[in-house]
């Protein structure tokens, strides 16, 4: 890769800028899903929160599994081995398939009464329940495409998948219009549309990711899906070792939002409603420093195979400055424009206000976000995942939700969960530096004395 800063910098910003559209664009997704049903009533828009709270742990930490490829082939490619990295990818296709059946299997027995045990208004119930039954029909081909996904942009070709994403938007927002709104015909269904909408949306994604791979350079030389290729126990256990660490950290993270989501449900409709818009916005913005994050994995991943560990780090510093500079300019825009972007989910004048408040708590969200998120992607990179996974317990679960618990019983009322995100955020960001800047040391300092 290029060896000055200008040429470092240049390299990274090509990787990254592809990766910030997918991520944007898939995130899209679940943000219209959020407006269109806010649109339809304040029940249908709880109901998706509750909805997608139970729904994106999961499948954010199982698919975080899926995310070890792009580190296997990253260093693959550094390394010049490209010959191994067809049979790594069915070995994924084949893990991903299995994990997609188990979970489909395991919530056909547990959603129901998890449900049953929240204090929630029919409708918003019905439509959570409906809502997640409709989005389990595109679970399969959402983990196989994450395993495309990841072997497309663990080359380098992340422009490749912002294609891939950007075609099937138009298509995601307009299910939604018909099936929410019940146009042309189609029966209104609320909230549920949107999970209907989603699901058809990852079989596209999926046929045009099959499409490309198996016609289209560089990927048609690696002959995916020309030979066949016997499941290897060995190989998912290769995948698993460094993906469940990183599937862990993505799920004790992830659901530590979602559990607060399920823990608001205490709280009145308007409540958790605005709530759900505040977060559902910070969560767009953090698709910035989640793409980079995802873009140093990459970049950090090639030094690392290539065993240029100067380089690594230097691609460390681009990512984390990129991030900080960013999180800063989006806190100003949140703080002066936070009751607008609340007028965008709702017409509820409650429901705006209460969503205006937490909005503050969103700025120091993107700040610590640009710190803990870029690192966690360079952690990757070097296959450091264990240490990682313990911070993320230690920060969210032993630290932000019982602080959060906390607050919540004091006059901060709902207020009190953010406060405690936010602490456990900070402990996030301080202990991930501290980790990263250890292993480059010894990295570096491991080449020079070999060398």
């Amino acid at each position: 890769m290029n060896t000055t800063k200008k040429g470092k910098i240049s390299h990274f910003f090509t990787l990254l800028l592809p990766i910030l559209v997918t991520q944007v664009t898939l995130f899209s997704m679940s943000f219209f899903d959020t407006i269109m049903s806010g649109n339809s009533s304040p029940q249908d828009l709880a109901g998706v929160a509750i909805g997608v709270s139970i729904w994106t742990p999961i499948s954010t930490g199982l698919t975080g599994i899926l995310v070890a490829v792009t580190t296997m082939v990253a260093n693959l490619n550094g390394a010049k081995e490209d010959n191994k990295i067809a049979p790594l990818v069915m070995q994924a296709l084949y893990l991903a398939g299995f994990l997609a059946i188990f979970i489909i299997l395991v919530g056909m027995f547990s959603i129901q009464p998890i449900l049953n045990h929240m204090n929630l208004e029919p409708k918003v119930h019905r439509v959570a329940l409906h809502f997640i039954f409709s989005l389990s029909f595109g679970i399969l081909p959402l983990f196989l495409y994450t395993v495309l996904r990841q072997f497309i942009d663990g080359l380098g070709k992340t422009r490749t998948t912002m294609i891939i994403t950007i075609l099937s938007v138009p298509i995601n927002v307009i299910l939604n219009y018909f099936l929410i709104f019940g146009k042309a015909g189609l029966p209104r269904l609320g909230g549920v549309g949107s999970g209907v909408a989603s699901a058809i949306t990852y079989w596209i994604i999926f046929g045009l990711a099959t499409y490309i791979i198996h016609s289209k350079e560089p990927f048609k030389s690696f002959r995916i899906f020309k030979n066949f290729v016997p499941v290897s126990i060995a190989t998912w256990k290769s995948i698993l070792k460094l993906g469940i660490p990183i599937g862990l950290s993505i799920f004790f993270e992830v659901s530590v939002f979602a559990v607060v989501t399920l823990l608001l449900s205490e709280f009145d409709t308007e409540t958790i409603a605005a709530h759900t818009v505040a977060m559902n916005f910070a969560s767009m913005l953090y698709m910035v420093p989640l793409s980079i994050s995802m873009a140093l994995t990459i970049a950090v991943g090639y030094e690392v195979g290539a065993k240029q560990f100067q380089n690594a780090k230097e691609y460390s510093k681009i990512g984390l400055v990129m991030a900080l500079l960013i999180a800063s300019f989006f806190g100003i825009i949140i703080y002066f424009f936070r009751y607008d972007v609340a007028g965008l989910y709702t017409n509820d004048s409650s429901v705006q206000a209460l969503a205006g408040g937490f909005l503050i708590f969103a700025i120091m969200f993107q700040l610590f976000d640009a710190f803990a998120a870029p690192i966690q992607g360079a952690l990757r990179g070097y296959k450091d995942v264990n240490v990682t996974l313990l911070m993320m317990i230690l920060a969210y679960w032993i630290i932000a939700l019982p602080v959060g618990y906390v607050l919540k019983n004091t006059e901060l009322g709902a207020k009190g969960y953010w406060i405690g995100l936010i602490v456990g955020l900070s402990v996030s960001a301080i202990t991930l530096t501290y980790r990263l800047i250890q292993l480059q040391n010894q990295k570096i300092k491991l080449a020079k004395d070999i060398a």
